[in-house]
């Protein structure tokens, strides 16, 4: 994930884990990506992809900072670099904000997909999605989602699943199907350990982390482990099933949801669509905007800096003993209780960085959303099963 303006952004979500980046300790900082190191991300991220397609993820803070006129030397420098028969493709996550009818030209014209970023209704989307005024956001970005349409741009929606919005998997569901006609959907759970803005995950003391159902395990409590705006892990559980359930029955095939699309996959013995729940990760490095590579951008913190494009090959960085190491510790570091679980092949523990509470028997490294997601997976398995049985069965 390229992030080339950093943590830059014109918005001031309260919930947005990359703001703090700009005061981390020994962080990135803030800034604008160089032409040298474009260039030199550009080249080596083509030069080390050996298949035929190579897909640039560009986001933030808000990449739309940077302006046109860096979109236009990137797809110019992709050109020169691309192998023969290759082909480049590119996606832009972005608040929308600046998104005009010029942006909406460029975009079609070079096949950008683009992410919105969008909460649901305005008053689920407007509680936490505010300018730097604390303004809301809302009708800008429902004024982009217009513009990306009137060009045939195509976009996916990206709704970060906070404690709030939570409590109404139906309304956010139907708004973005009926209001958006978004036809893939994408919900990030947002935890948030306390102390995130300088505390890098896996380094937390784990005698601090709270057993799973106590109180401190849930965002409601004064001294929970968690910011009070994380998902109430229960409720995140209830958020996927009743989107699951409203999906299922007027949306399956039509419809791709980011959550559901890769339970299917699994079911049908391929590998996982998203890295929380693959069983290793690490492939997913971040490229901040100095040039510095860390292990994941939820892990740009100074202890996981693998180096900088300027002094080391990208693929060299990536595929190094300590990255390998990074990725097969989601699997290796697996509490017990993880191992028996039956779920284990749909889950795998999640995301690592959000492995902040104990088991009942005390062994740490628990997913904060555990309890949530048994309740989907036992939810949803019976008519995944089904689907990927019909599935099988249309091909033969």
């Amino acid at each position: 994930m390229a992030k080339p303006a950093g943590s830059s952004c014109n918005l001031d979500c309260r919930y947005c884990f990359y703001l703090s980046k700009q005061t981390l300790r020994g962080g990135p900082g803030t800034g604008r990506m160089a032409d040298r190191t474009l260039e030199l991300f550009v080249r080596q991220y083509i030069e080390a992809n050996t298949g035929p397609e190579v897909v640039f993820s560009w986001q933030g803070g808000e990449p739309t900072l940077l302006g046109l006129e860096f979109f236009q030397k990137v797809v110019e420098l992709q050109r020169r670099y691309a192998k023969p028969g290759q082909r480049i493709e590119n996606d832009l996550q972005t608040n929308g904000i600046l998104l005009d009818a010029g942006w909406a030209e460029f975009l079609k014209e070079h096949r950008f997909l683009v992410g919105l970023s969008i909460d649901g209704p305005r008053e689920l989307h407007d509680r936490y999605r505010v300018n730097k005024g604390g303004a809301p956001t809302f009708d800008k970005v429902m004024a982009a989602a217009t513009v990306l349409r009137k060009a045939g741009v195509p976009f996916n929606t990206l709704t970060c699943v906070h404690r709030f919005n939570a409590e109404r998997p139906l309304d956010v569901y139907r708004f973005l199907r009926r209001e958006l006609d978004s036809t893939y959907i994408q919900f990030i759970p947002i935890v948030q350990a306390r102390g995130f803005e300088t505390d890098a995950p896996a380094v937390y003391d784990t005698g601090h982390m709270p057993i799973i159902g106590s109180a401190r395990s849930k965002p409601d409590h004064p001294d929970s482990i968690v910011t009070d705006w994380s998902v109430d892990p229960d409720r995140y559980g209830y958020f996927l099933s009743r989107v699951f359930d409203e999906w299922r029955r007027r949306d399956l095939g039509r419809v791709l949801v980011n959550h559901f699309e890769t339970l299917v996959a699994q079911h049908l013995g391929l590998p996982a669509q998203i890295c929380i729940y693959h069983q290793f990760c690490g492939k997913g490095v971040a490229l901040e905007h100095d040039g510095g590579v860390y292990a994941c951008d939820h892990y740009v913190y100074p202890q996981y800096l693998l180096g900088n494009l300027s002094e080391t090959p990208l693929a060299e960085m990536v595929f190094s003993e300590r990255q390998v190491a990074f990725g097969y510790a989601k699997s290796e570091m697996l509490p017990d209780d993880c191992r028996a679980c039956e779920y284990l092949r749909d889950c795998w523990g999640e995301c690592p960085g959000n492995r902040l509470l104990r088991t009942p028997s005390g062994e740490p490294g628990l997913n904060y959303l555990c309890s949530g997601l048994k309740k989907f997976f036992k939810h949803a398995r019976p008519a995944i099963d089904e689907i990927a049985a019909a599935i099988r069965k249309q091909n033969g």
